[in-house]
């Protein structure tokens, strides 16, 4: 064998080697910060299920529940350098990285579950995307239907905003929310989410805000008498994978991932509106909680609106892109 034919060989099986490392089957993680039960964890089965399909069983992965893999903040930080496949947490907790993912958590932004739906569904999400992998090093490849936060707590009934004066309440570690919740006259406690029951349980804060399916995957009804049915942030979370991984994987890996992520996002939103109902009476029957009506949600909202949008206009891409939004949702502009 000549020097040429040497060279050509040697390149061949390297390309050989490399295309067989680019399909290999692999077993990802998935960080998830919500127990059993949740609307996570809901996503993130159907997402595996279907990535299975997708590849013939060539590909699959494992869910971490309950924050086993650090918290959602922490695991956006984990992707983005490729120690960490995948993560389902919180779009306020995606936010602090790729800060145009803001416009999801102003208050009030949603008046419903449809109006979710048709964002996530149209051209802002598909831009929000793009925002996040330019600065976080991440991909959203699914959306998490998670419901309304409603706001739970220890102390006393929560019916009228007055009634919030003296309850100390956790809160993320995101600017909107805590001055959301500084706008109607409250100190909130910004809190890791994996300090949340513990936190709860011990009396260190009264209460805190989460979808009904968040609290009855968490067992918050375990230290927690009283829900308001507040409506002032409805909950998208997403499926992350880490943009290293992602592009590390042949053209139909990708696809694959893809498709998985569109098909879980559908069932969630089945998910959602099969199981929400349902899981407030279990909180009521099975833990004795009871959930109120605020009878002044409207003075909420405009608290809330006029104190907090305005201060957040230029870090989610400007007062252009909110209006954008509120006419795509057949809204008035601000």
């Amino acid at each position: 064998m000549n020097h040429k034919n040497k060279i050509t060989t040697v390149l061949s099986l390297t390309a050989g080697l490399m295309f067989s490392a680019s399909t290999l089957a692999a077993n990802w993680n998935i960080a998830v910060g919500d127990g059993g039960g949740s609307a996570q964890e809901a996503l993130g089965l159907k997402f595996i299920e279907q990535l299975e399909a997708n590849t013939g069983n060539k590909h699959s992965a494992k869910l971490f529940l309950n924050g086993q893999l650090g918290s959602e903040q922490d695991t956006v930080n984990d992707a983005a350098i490729g120690t960490l496949d995948f993560s389902i947490l919180a779009s306020n907790n995606l936010a602090p990285f790729s800060p145009t993912l803001g416009i999801l958590s102003l208050p009030y932004i949603f008046e419903n579950l449809e109006q979710a739906v048709q964002t996530v569904e149209g051209p802002i999400a598909a831009e929000l995307v793009e925002n996040t992998i330019r600065d976080s090093g991440v991909r959203i490849i699914g959306w998490t239907y998670s419901g309304f936060r409603v706001l739970s707590n220890s102390k006393r009934p929560i019916q009228k905003l007055a009634d919030l004066d003296g309850v100390v309440v956790r809160v993320p570690k995101n600017e909107i929310m805590i001055d959301t919740y500084k706008s109607w006259g409250n100190n909130p406690t910004p809190m890791a989410w994996s300090e949340t029951f513990t936190a709860l349980q011990q009396g260190v804060v009264d209460g805190q805000d989460t979808p009904y399916t968040t609290i009855y995957a968490m067992k918050f009804g375990e230290v927690q008498k009283y829900i308001s049915d507040l409506h002032y942030l409805f909950l998208l979370e997403p499926l992350i994978v880490s943009e290293s991984v992602f592009q590390d994987q042949n053209e139909a890996t990708q696809k694959a991932i893809l498709a998985a992520g569109e098909s879980a996002t559908d069932y969630s939103l089945s998910w959602l509106k099969e199981k929400e109902t349902i899981i407030k009476e279990e909180l009521v029957s099975k833990y004795g909680m009871q959930i109120d009506t605020l009878q002044d949600e409207a003075e909420w909202a405009k608290k809330a609106q006029d104190a907090v949008w305005p201060k957040f206009y230029e870090s989610v891409g400007g007062k252009d892109k909110v209006n954008a939004l509120l006419t795509s949702l057949g809204r008035d502009k601000i």
